[in-house]
C-alpha cells in the first residue's frame, strides 16, 4: 500500500477528496462474508537451505475486475471503511492454517498504515493470538516505510507492545523508499527485509554488491537479521547467503501458493 510522504495536512486534504468508496467495495464486503478471499503463502528460507516459514499474501477473483491482490485490495477496503475487517480476516485465516505447521516455522503478516492507526490493533491481534493459541514467537509482522509515515512514535509504541510478547518485527521493502534511518533507532526491529530492487544486480554489479554489504554490516551492528526478497536466480541466492543474509525468499524458492500446496511443501522437507 502506498501513502504519500507529504505533510500530514496535505494528506488530510487528499483524504477528503477521496472519501468516495470504490465501486466494488460492497462486493469485497460480500466476499469477506462468503470467505472468497484466498490466502497465499510464499515460502521463506534460511541460509542453510531449510524452510523457515511463509509470508501471507491475499488474492480475490472479482467476476468483472479479475484478480486483485495486495495493495489494490487494501485500497478498496480502505475506501469503504472495511480495512480492519480485511486485516482481521487475513490474520484469522493465516493463524488457522499455520497451526498445523511444524513448530519451527514462522508466519509473516503484512501490517498496513490503517492497522497502525487503529487504536485497537495491538489488543485485537493479541486476542486473536490467544484465541488460536498461536505462539507469538512464531509470528513476524512486516511493516513498510509507507505504513509508518503518519505517526512514527505512536506506531513504535504499538509495535513495542507486541514485540514484548515475543512477536518479531521486520521493516519491509527496505531500500525501495526514502529509508528514514530514524526507523532503525525508534522501532523494535528484529529484521530488515530488503526490497527486490536491492537484490537484482548483486550477482554482476560491484556497486550493488557494495550496497548490500553495507546494509548487512549495519544490520549486524544493530543485531538485526536481514531477509533478502525477490531472489530469482541461484547466483543471487548464493550471494545473499555468502554475504550474511539469514533468510531469503523469491520465485527461486517458490511462488505464493495456497495453504494445501504449502502444506505439501512442508511435508517434502521432512
Amino acid at each position: 500500500m502506498t501513502i504519500p510522504t507529504q505533510s500530514i495536512d496535505r494528506r488530510a486534504r487528499q483524504d477528503r477528496r477521496n472519501l468516495e468508496p470504490h465501486p466494488i467495495t460492497e462486493d469485497l464486503a460480500d466476499a469477506l462474508i462468503a470467505n472468497e478471499i484466498e490466502l497465499l503463502f510464499q515460502p521463506q528460507w534460511r541460509a542453510d537451505g531449510s524452510l523457515s516459514g511463509a509470508e501471507v499474501l491475499v488474492r480475490w477473483e472479482h467476476p468483472d475486475d479479475g484478480s486483485l491482490a495486495g495493495d489494490a485490495l487494501v485500497a478498496i477496503a480502505q475506501s469503504g471503511g472495511i480495512a480492519r475487517r480485511l486485516s482481521r480476516h487475513i490474520a484469522r485465516g493465516a493463524f488457522k492454517a499455520a497451526l498445523d505447521w511444524p513448530e519451527d516455522l514462522h508466519l509473516s503478516l503484512n501490517v498496513t498504515a490503517m492497522d497502525l492507526l487503529d487504536r485497537t490493533f495491538a489488543e485485537g491481534l493479541t486476542e486473536m493470538i490467544a484465541d488460536y493459541d498461536f505462539p507469538p514467537e512464531r509470528l513476524t509482522l512486516e511493516i513498510t516505510e509507507q505504513a509508518l509515515v503518519a505517526d512514527l512514535d505512536r506506531s513504535a509504541a504499538r509495535l513495542d507492545t507486541l514485540a514484548q510478547l515475543g512477536i518479531r518485527i521486520a521493516l519491509d521493502d527496505f531500500g525501495a523508499g526514502f529509508c528514514n534511518f530514524r526507523y532503525l533507532k525508534v522501532l523494535p526491529l528484529h529484521a530488515l527485509k530488503l526490497d527486490r530492487a536491492m537484490i537484482e544486480g548483486i550477482a554482476g554489479d560491484s556497486r550493488d554488491l557494495a550496497v548490500l554489504r553495507g546494509i548487512i554490516a549495519m544490520a549486524r551492528a544493530l543485531e538485526i537479521d536481514v531477509l533478502a526478497e525477490g531472489v530469482e536466480t541461484e547466483a543471487q541466492r548464493d550471494v545473499v547467503i555468502d554475504e550474511g543474509c539469514a533468510y531469503w525468499q523469491g520465485y527461486l524458492g517458490g511462488k505464493p501458493v495456497n495453504a494445501e500446496v504449502f502444506a505439501a511443501l512442508i511435508s517434502q522437507q521432512d
